[in-house]
């Protein structure tokens, strides 16, 4: 479901998104979520979904343009019949990147940080507050260019770190400054 929200917010069943919050994360799928014991999972923007065909397009653009048009112009036309497997592989990755950018979400609960995604194997990661020791904001080029920003989780532990990809800016340090924030408190009872 594509809003014109910068995220969307609600719960998820285990095939995706299945309702928005109310605005302002009350009503009544806040408050169903809450009762429940469900985090309020919290959707990526649309804008990673945008950069990320963006770039499949012009990658695969390019290789449609040499599998085509080489071998076309050395060996004949019948040979630039080869385009076409890229541009097959253009449309199974124009779905396969929404279905993926669908399945990443995120979730802050009183004690720890869950991050979800997957879509045919399912990951989710609990990122206890106490553990943080860094968190990081970064965002190259074409990040930039699509508004967007990473969020990047350091522990003790180097499996259990973890990113958050295409937020927007002021989310993305808003987060960080919160999960900093948390990360020193529960971290002083140590």
């Amino acid at each position: 479901m594509e809003t014109g929200s910068p995220h969307e917010t609600g719960t998820r069943g285990a095939d995706g998104f299945t309702g928005p919050a109310a605005p302002g994360g009350s009503g009544p799928a806040r408050n169903a979520a809450a009762d429940a014991g469900e985090p309020e999972w919290i959707a990526l923007p649309p804008g990673l979904l945008k950069m990320r065909r963006l770039l499949l397009v012009v990658w695969l653009g390019l290789i449609t343009l040499a599998a085509g048009l080489v071998p076309g112009l050395l060996a004949g036309p019948a040979w630039a019949a080869f385009a076409l497997l890229p541009l097959a592989l253009a449309v199974w990755g124009w779905v396969m990147i929404e279905r993926n950018w669908r399945s990443w979400r995120y979730a802050e609960r009183a004690d720890d940080l869950l991050i979800s995604r997957g879509v045919l194997w399912r990951e989710e990661t609990v990122v206890p507050y106490g553990r943080m020791q860094l968190v990081e904001v970064t965002s190259g080029p074409v990040e930039r260019h699509f508004g967007l920003a990473s969020v990047q989780l350091h522990t003790a532990a180097a499996a259990t770190d973890a990113t958050i990809p295409g937020l927007d800016p002021a989310e993305a340090e808003r987060l960080r400054d919160r999960l900093t924030e948390l990360g020193e408190a529960r971290s002083a009872g140590l």
